[in-house]
């Protein structure tokens, strides 16, 4: 598989994977009745809150095609950046509230994702990984 083709695979899992996080935590009943209220442990779930959310989750969803798209030197510089910048907000998530065991599990697949990707874009351009350089 090349890399452009990986890393999109990648991008598709980890979307995946954010949404079953979220689908399950509306299965928590805990997290569903704090929802419904308008705030999980003192973070308000107002329009701009969850504009800003929309925002996060649109970069993961974009890069499954921009993956595909881009040509090696920009696809690697963006995956890199997506993958890192998506890595911290997680490792931050973890850090806000009471943390239930799913969402750790989830966040630990998340996490080694996104650094997953981090490493097949870093390693791109020096042609280590697979040993392709252009595609």
């Amino acid at each position: 598989m090349n890399n452009k083709s990986l890393l999109s695979t990648l991008w598709i899992v980890l979307v995946v994977n954010f949404m079953f996080c979220d689908i399950f935590t509306l299965m928590h009943s805990e997290d569903l009745e704090n929802l419904l209220k308008g705030s999980i442990d003192g973070v308000s779930i107002s329009q701009g809150f969850l504009l800003t959310f929309a925002i996060f989750m649109e970069i993961p969803i974009a890069m499954i095609l921009i993956s595909r798209l881009l040509k090696p030197k920009s696809n690697r510089i963006i995956n890199i950046i997506s993958g890192v910048l998506l890595a911290i907000v997680q490792l931050w998530s973890l850090t806000v509230g009471n943390v239930t065991l799913h969402y750790w599990f989830f966040s630990i697949i998340e996490i080694t994702l996104c650094i997953s990707i981090v490493v097949i874009a870093w390693r791109w351009k020096t042609g280590a990984f697979q040993g392709e350089m252009s595609d």
